[in-house]
């Protein structure tokens, strides 16, 4: 090619420099490397998060962009970093001219996505936003103010469009992200918000069976000009007059995290009676109802069949969706909730709940059991494909036929299939069930490494979208279905997935290359996301961006709430990237992985314990530093007992549970954390009893 210049960001680690010609050297995953070269307007940057504060201190010493200073700085051997340049090519002259280097580390030599507060600091802001958004100034809430106020489609500012409807799955989904700001920031406004959109989810949406035994819940209510009314089937173009089981379950995922702030019995008796629909409706059990093989992923509104022919391309099917999404959405959260089962009061009635309690747990474990092995066992093809298969008839066979899917790969739902898998696994592990454990993680492995590969941009990193299972061109690697963009859930679904397969390997082989290739996978994509998904300027994230970075609003994808994106996807990062970072991350002291978890539990209810547990990690990897209820310190007896006991009085009052990396997994990975002697000990944290 000749004249031909393009715009090339990358991401890499710097392998040598030259302080006299002003360049360096960087090596990118696919393990090429581009000699950069500064230029008179080449300007340093450090990372920014949401509350847009520079966090440049060591970085620039002068006013000049090109300053020695920053080059020496920013530029530094062995280090991970970002460049946003130009790249020119003219026939056989190739030459790579660096237009903003970004340094993603901080004074105290750690990434800054890895400092204590960074995701706190994220999901605050977006929390702040969405409620201002919907709601204004007010500070207190009720369920009137959602049924008035609450939008699913809002524009690129927040703000609703002509688009009155209210979706009940993306209402959950905002209750989840709001349960999950209140459980790592503590702010009363989170939570009062969160309590107000649960009992109007409940209260609007709630279809409950005549004889009380079932829950479905209604798609949506619509606005016009006459009225409004609820429509039972979903609306949405791929399911259309089918009631999705994807959406039943994502009507869970606000309540099943709301319930572990809370315990609220009446919350989760809809959550059990929901889970006794999808047993009785979309499950596929045999003759005699003593096995079920998955479920299927729609059924009839009017029959409440999967095999009414009104279904169409969605009759008798089975997908990633019906099976897969019952983990993230509220298995795992209602399992980490019940196991072990709370402390009830002792009553007759306290009782009763607790044989309730205890049915559903078992219940849980067995669907947890039923789809992670269905997942290991039918999604992976058996023809060596290193993409899974999404998409399935009744007996199993794989239907490649269906509407925009065809033979195509989502790459975040192969992350998805690996992030989840690995919380099994460590589900099992904690059980002393090594067998179950490493079944799981082998399969989570396997396409983690693949997607590490095929998934992941070699060059500029990020996750892609949607890709052709089988490329017309054998001599060509990848192909894409439609263009080489990525969307924001899908980067969530790589963080997720390869920072918990590094924390699962680093208990037991931190030093093994496989481990150590997770961990830097994860830190690449964290700085792609922190780089180019946040909408700083709205306090907000980007749904779609182009190969280069660059933020793609035409149409929907700019808007800020839709059927695709509310506050879910991004809120789940930053509650468990904010975990996984201090549970997982190497660190010279032990109290530089401390982190707080917040609870209240209702007024109501019959335990007097809460699980505080906040995901399945696996042993040895967290321990509870203290507890503080309503501001006093009680005793912890033992630092490795999750389960928190609290006295009648305590009841509707605030819990403050401080967790820390336990001392075991602390020595295995001290010695590959940077130096931070530079910070004191936090004398409060000596105090573990």
């Amino acid at each position: 090619m000749k004249y031909f210049a393009q715009q090339l960001p990358l991401i890499g680690m710097v392998e040598s420099k030259d302080d006299q010609n002003k360049t360096f050297v960087l090596r990118t995953r696919s393990n090429d490397v581009f000699n950069i070269h500064l230029k008179a307007t080449t300007w340093f940057e450090s990372l920014q998060n949401l509350d847009r504060i520079n966090r440049s201190r060591e970085l620039m010493g002068t006013n000049e962009p090109n300053a020695d200073f920053g080059f020496q700085q920013a530029v530094t051997k062995g280090n991970l970093i970002a460049v946003q340049g130009t790249w020119y090519q003219h026939g056989n002259c190739e030459r790579y001219e660096a237009q903003t280097i970004y340094c993603l580390t901080s004074h105290a030599g750690y990434y800054l996505f890895e400092h204590t507060h960074w995701w706190v600091t994220q999901v605050s802001a977006m929390a702040d936003r969405w409620l201002d958004n919907l709601f204004g100034e007010k500070r207190t809430y009720a369920r009137d103010d959602f049924s008035a106020l609450y939008r699913t489609n809002l524009n690129i500012l927040g703000l609703p469009t002509n688009d009155e409807t209210q979706e009940m799955a993306t209402l959950s989904r905002l209750i989840y992200g709001l349960s999950s700001a209140y459980l790592l920031d503590g702010d009363e406004r989170y939570f009062l918000a969160a309590k107000a959109g649960v009992d109007y989810q409940r209260e609007a949406f709630r279809s409950i069976s005549s004889d009380g035994r079932f829950c479905i819940w209604v798609h949506a209510r619509v606005k016009d000009k006459y009225g409004r009314f609820d429509s039972l089937a979903s609306l949405f173009e791929d399911d259309k007059n089918t009631i999705p089981l994807y959406e039943q379950i994502y009507a869970l995922a606000g309540l099943a995290q709301y319930y572990r702030i809370t315990s609220d019995w009446e919350v989760l008796y809809d959550i059990s009676r929901t889970i006794n629909s999808f047993e009785a409706m979309f499950a596929d059990w045999d003759k005699a109802r003593t096995f079920w093989d998955g479920y299927f992923s729609h059924i009839d509104p009017v029959t409440f069949s999967p095999s009414t022919p009104e279904l169409k391309h969605n009759r008798d099917q089975k997908n990633w969706n019906s099976i897969g999404d019952h983990l993230p959405a509220y298995l795992i959260n209602i399992l980490l909730s019940l196991d072990p089962l709370p402390q009830q009061c002792g009553t007759h009635e306290g009782n009763d709940h607790q044989r309730e309690l205890l049915e559903l747990k078992k219940k849980c474990e067995k669907i947890l059991e039923v789809t992670a092995t269905l997942i290991c066992d039918k999604f992976p093809d058996a023809n060596g494909n290193p993409f899974v298969r999404e998409r399935f008839d009744k007996d199993w066979n794989e239907n490649l036929s269906w509407k925009w899917q065809q033979n195509r790969a989502i790459v975040g739902h192969n992350l998805k299939i690996a992030w989840n898998l690995t919380r099994v696994a460590n589900y099992y592990a904690s059980k002393g069930d090594s067998e179950k454990a490493d079944k799981f993680f082998a399969t989570a492995q396997r396409i983690g490494i693949a997607m590490a590969k095929l998934g992941v941009d070699q060059i500029r990193s990020g996750v892609y979208d949607a890709m052709e299972r089988q490329p017309s061109d054998p001599s060509i690697p990848i192909q894409f279905a439609w263009h080489n963009t990525r969307d924001f859930w899908q980067q969530e679904q790589g963080i997720l997935a390869y920072s918990i397969m590094w924390g699962y390997l680093s208990s037991r082989e931190p030093e093994s290359s496989t481990a150590a290739d997770f961990l830097s996978l994860s830190r690449e994509l964290c700085a792609y996301w922190n780089l180019y998904f946040l909408d700083r300027e709205r306090a907000g994230i980007y749904f779609r961006i182009s190969d280069n970075g660059t933020p793609i609003i035409e149409s929907h994808y700019g808007d800020k709430g839709g059927h695709s994106i509310s506050g879910y996807h991004v809120f789940e990062l930053d509650f468990l990237i904010h975990i996984y970072h201090r549970a997982y991350y190497p660190r010279k002291q032990q109290d530089h992985s401390v982190f707080c978890l917040h609870f209240k539990p209702s007024k109501d209810m019959c335990a007097r314990s809460i699980n505080v547990l906040p995901d399945f990690l696996g042993p040895d990897s967290l321990e509870v530093v203290d507890v503080t209820i309503n501001g006093i310190r009680r005793t912890v007896v033992d630092k490795y007992n999750f389960q928190i006991p609290f006295a009648e009085n305590d009841l509707g009052k605030t819990i403050v549970v401080r967790l820390r990396q336990s001392d075991v997994l602390h020595k295995k990975l001290q010695e590959l954390a940077p130096d931070d002697n530079r910070f004191p000990v936090f004398e409060m944290s000596k105090r573990t009893t």
